[in-house]
């Protein structure tokens, strides 16, 4: 038996005014997200993201090629209900953070992530008053229980949406700090992925590129760049 695949059968997308923000509608329909929830976005340009993406769609409706609305779907479905384990699981990325955590040699790479990641864990403190202490190696150390608590009511006052996008920032890049940078306009995501990828970018220097793990590293990079994106239409 094939597998049903879902037609375009709308001539319009166009975004529409709702009480609690932006919707699109398909012709006279309001979309609705997979679990049946009123797709309702907080601002007007990702309700225009979204409506371009169902436009653009053609005969077959591709969920992949849409991933605006794929987060916007996420944030309602899955994060909203859920949101205080997602606050809190996002949080303990600060208790063994990439940035933490440093090569003991070759002195090259130790120079690296010092020149790299110093600053920003100089941030954090400086913004948020988090100081997260370094160690070397692989095994965790215990962070101070007060920074802990500050990135974790820093986390917690983030709505769904920005929850949604600073998911992959984190989750991608290892660290909460540097998913916080750019969250706050403190890194770019070109500047918080490379500083992510320090230890990666050393070794391939040294061995060179594998083919496979460049296109992991790629997809993992596309992803973080929306999850970006996704958060800066909350904000035109």
């Amino acid at each position: 038996m094939s597998e049903w695949k879902a037609r375009r059968f709308w001539t319009s997308a166009t975004v529409e005014q709702h009480m609690d923000g932006f919707t699109v509608h398909l012709d006279s329909r309001p979309i609705r997200t997979p679990l049946k929830a009123p797709l309702v976005v907080p601002s007007h340009a990702m309700a225009e993201a979204i409506a371009a993406e169902w436009m653009a769609q053609e005969a077959e409706v591709k969920p992949l090629t849409m991933p605006v609305t794929r987060s916007a779907n996420a944030a309602i479905d899955k994060v909203s209900a859920q949101k205080d384990e997602v606050v809190a699981m996002l949080a303990a990325y600060a208790e063994t953070d990439l940035l933490c955590h440093r090569a003991e040699h070759p002195q090259e790479l130790v120079n690296r992530q010092e020149q790299g990641w110093r600053p920003i864990l100089q941030w954090i403190e400086q913004q948020l008053g988090a100081s997260l202490v370094v160690t070397t190696g692989v095994l965790p150390v215990p962070q101070p229980a007060e920074s802990l608590a500050i990135v974790h009511r820093h986390i917690s006052q983030f709505d769904v949406f920005a929850l949604t996008a600073l998911h992959d920032l984190i989750a991608l890049s290892g660290s909460a700090v540097l998913g916080l940078a750019v969250i706050e306009g403190q890194l770019s995501p070109s500047e918080a992925w490379t500083l992510s990828r320090i230890d990666e970018d050393f070794q391939a220097e040294l061995w060179g590129e594998d083919e496979e793990a460049m296109n992991v590293a790629q997809k993992k990079w596309d992803a973080f760049l929306h999850a970006a994106r996704f958060h800066d239409l909350l904000r035109l």
